[in-house]
């Protein structure tokens, strides 16, 4: 009942009038970095207003960021998904922990938070097994409940190849990564990509519900293989991805709000700080509208029985990622990030996300089949 509950205020927060089902937002300020404040907060909202009224954080801790946050949400129908940041040390998730039991002395959060998300790509940067993390997911759970806060969903986001069966065990929804540029996929074939990963997970997933916790595509930068950053190819993954999962009644947080000038130019592509729907000084890289889903068609929808062949294959063929070792999970998705994965809670990409698989033979849209495969 939590989940349904929650995932119906999920969707109703992304309305007609809001063009994102939701955004990842770092509340930094975007020159400097500099820790956000109440005002600089209000600010953002009032330009993201235009795009989404949900926006996901990836710390309450860092910079304290999640107090003004929620303050600046006060009196508005903002909704957020408050992450705690998971790292090698484990006191990073316990203060984050026990700063979130404080703001839910202060604040409303049945009134604001649609999830809390514990650690993100921790899996993904070998910094914690799935069972440590899945652990972590059910003390957060412990913790909610105690504060009579069960109605709200706990899960963890993890690369699509990282989230296994210890993690989706233990979470109240799966909230998969999927960045097709990471896999130096051209943007042709991006999305044929990215839903062959959505649909390996939602048959993993068993009766879970998965979202897509961050997907998207830079406007800028060098090059990863076939994927080339470009203003125009980050629109046209946009339309494509966002069509396709409004039909096929896929939630998502899109990656991310704003370039951020401050974030790191030494990644594998160079594309750290170009992500955003708007530029660094808040103006829009699009036109009004964005994105027009008039005769869109969707390439293909894996079928059922595709999605079934991948996740049951034998290890001889190769293995189902979601039952791999928690230390083997990803053979060539290693980091290529040259800072410290983890003392950034900014919620950046670090490195190619590139576990390769074999392609799923797609056939043709089956609506009838993706509404089932949700119930």
């Amino acid at each position: 009942m939590k989940l349904l509950l929650s995932l119906g205020a999920l969707a109703t927060a992304a309305s007609a009038a809001h063009p994102l089902n939701a955004l990842a937002y770092n509340p930094k300020q975007l020159a400097t970095g500099a820790c956000p404040t109440v005002d600089t907060v209000r600010g953002d909202l009032r330009v993201l207003a235009d795009y989404t009224n949900e926006v996901r954080i990836y710390s309450v801790k860092d910079c304290n960021q999640g107090e003004p946050v929620l303050r600046a949400m006060e009196g508005t129908d903002w909704k957020i998904q408050l992450g705690l940041w998971v790292n090698k040390n484990d006191e990073v998730y316990e203060k984050d922990r026990d700063e979130l039991l404080r703001l839910a002395g202060v604040f409303d959060l049945k009134k604001h938070v649609t999830a809390v998300i514990v650690g993100n790509e921790a899996v993904y940067r070998k910094e914690q097994t799935s069972a440590q993390v899945a652990a972590k997911v059910r003390d957060a759970r412990a913790a909610l409940d105690k504060h009579g806060l069960s109605s709200i969903p706990v899960t963890t986001s993890e690369t699509w190849p990282s989230y296994d069966k210890t993690l989706i065990d233990a979470v109240d929804y799966v909230n998969m990564h999927a960045f097709p540029f990471w896999e130096g996929v051209s943007i042709d074939h991006s999305q044929s990509k990215v839903f062959e990963h959505i649909y390996d997970m939602k048959r993993a997933a068993g009766n879970k519900t998965v979202v897509v916790g961050e997907t998207g595509w830079p406007d800028s930068g060098g090059n990863y293989e076939a994927a080339v950053p470009s203003l125009k190819n980050e629109q046209r993954y946009m339309r494509e991805f966002v069509c396709r999962a409004s039909l096929e009644n896929i939630r998502y947080v899109w990656f991310s709000a704003f370039d951020e000038a401050w974030k790191p130019t030494t990644n594998a592509s160079s594309v750290e700080a170009h992500w955003g729907i708007l530029r660094g000084d808040k103006s829009p890289k699009f036109p009004s509208p964005m994105y027009d889903c008039k005769g869109f068609v969707p390439s293909s929808t894996p079928s059922a029985k595709g999605a079934a062949s991948r996740a049951d294959m034998s290890e001889s063929d190769g293995a189902s990622v979601h039952d791999a070792s928690d230390s083997e999970e990803i053979s060539e998705g290693a980091s290529t990030h040259s800072g410290s994965a983890s003392d950034d809670t900014s919620g950046a990409r670090h490195g190619p996300h590139v576990a390769r698989l074999p392609t799923v033979a797609a056939a043709v849209a089956a609506i009838a089949f993706v509404f089932a495969a949700a119930l």
